[in-house]
């Protein structure tokens, strides 16, 4: 893509209502703009980041043999009345009544829905086990949206379902996603934790929070600066505040959560009558499992642990670009053919590569080029290339090497190659 013909809305000045860095740096970096509180419009950098951590996503649930599906974000109240949660979730739930005089709920969440339908078409032991997930938009009216994508009311989502015949099959089908979100997460560039938790509304014999350490974060986890151990605040008394691990003392640590994974057992499955014939012909209780990630928070976590003061630096896995062309001389011919040239030949290759053509100062190119954060910059100056070189320079660490032109194309192949390994 070509800046000049590209939709990046970058801002000099923060907007006075962003609270947190993720926040700051998302409308800075013209990655989303605020609709009403709590409810963002995804511009297109901002779109591809969420396509990149959706892609690794369905990577890792696809290499799991989940099957995608696509739920109803409209759902009957009756399931959720059916249920029991109905009253449980109060007013977050977003509901109304159709023209129909039906009850009708915006999905905050998926469980009734997918237990209906599994009730429907699994039948037989010899069905069992299945995992179906999808990657959708929930909807819940939160009483304090705040700090962006961190608390809204309009979010993205991942949520997987395991339905199994016993506890065996649960417990290793809970044991493969646990481990799939650390594949996730890892790819992501997060660094995070993983914290026995409790189950909430959700319910369920077990849950497990995956959190991300950040001023920011609502959440509350107790964390051992020594050993790195951590569990959910809510298992405080359980903790003693003293770690499990290494008798060291347990200090309280904000953090986000952007994982949580449950053995819901026969919760849902029972209250919704979605039952199985086991092998004697007996009618049993599905045993289900539920496992959520939440995609917006993804991108907003990934920025509250990957930033300075200049602006975002992105992991190269989840870049909406992994490489920008900084043609920074326009009254220099060659520098500007140089520049295209070198686009057009990354581009052929399938790299997504940014070329900055604008008609603007090399000041604003620059700064420009760090708030936005693409990992890779190639900056191609008339003094420069004269010389014969070429600049490479490395978001994360503001690193500049100097290659020669005939060698820039290969360099840059060279570490893609090393930072694009999953």
């Amino acid at each position: 893509m070509k800046w000049s013909q590209a939709f990046i809305p970058t801002l000099k000045e923060t907007p006075s209502d962003a609270e947190v860095i993720s926040h700051k740096l998302m409308l800075r970096a013209g990655l989303l703009r605020k609709r009403v509180s709590g409810v963002y419009t995804y511009l297109p950098l901002g779109l591809k980041i969420i396509d990149r951590v959706t892609d690794i996503i369905r990577e890792q649930m696809n290499s799991l043999g989940s099957q995608e599906v696509l739920l109803p974000a409209l759902q009957p109240a009756k399931l959720w009345k059916d249920s029991g949660r109905y009253e449980q979730i109060g007013k977050v739930m977003i509901h109304f009544v159709d023209r129909r005089g039906k009850e009708m709920v915006l999905g905050p969440t998926h469980e009734e829905v997918i237990t209906d339908l599994v009730k429907n078409e699994i039948n037989s032991y010899k069905q069992l086990p299945i995992i179906l997930y999808q990657i959708q938009t929930k909807f819940r009216d939160e009483p304090r949206p705040r700090f962006g994508v961190l608390r809204s009311c309009e979010f993205i989502m991942k949520d997987a379902y395991s339905f199994d015949k016993d506890i065996d099959g649960l417990n290793k089908n809970y044991s493969k996603m646990h481990d799939a979100y650390h594949r996730i997460f890892e790819r992501c560039g997060l660094k995070f934790i993983a914290v026995e938790a409790d189950s909430g509304i959700m319910g369920g014999e077990l849950s497990h929070e995956f959190m991300v350490l950040a001023d920011s974060g609502e959440d509350l986890i107790l964390y051992c600066q020594e050993c790195g151990s951590a569990a959910s605040q809510i298992k405080e008394d359980e903790a003693g505040r003293k770690c499990p691990r290494c008798s060291k003392r347990l200090s309280t640590k904000n953090a986000i959560e952007i994982g949580h994974i449950f053995k819901l057992g026969v919760k849902y499955s029972a209250s919704l009558s979605a039952t199985f014939l086991n092998e004697k012909g007996e009618a049993k209780p599905i045993i289900m499992g539920c496992y959520g990630i939440g995609v917006n928070r993804i991108m907003a976590a990934v920025i509250e642990q990957n930033h300075d003061k200049n602006g975002i630096i992105w992991p190269y896995l989840i870049s909406p670009y992994q490489v920008t062309i900084l043609a920074i001389d326009a009254s220099y011919q060659p520098a500007v053919e140089y520049a295209a040239l070198l686009y057009d030949r990354l581009h052929k290759e399938n790299v997504d590569v940014l070329l900055d053509d604008r008609d603007e100062r090399a000041g604003v190119k620059f700064k420009d080029a760090d708030l936005i954060g693409i990992p890779l910059q190639i900056i191609i100056g008339g003094k420069t290339l004269q010389q014969g070189m070429v600049e490479i320079k490395f978001r994360r660490t503001g690193e500049v090497i100097k290659v020669r032109k005939e060698e820039a194309l290969d360099k840059i192949r060279e570490i893609l190659k090393k930072e694009m390994v999953s």
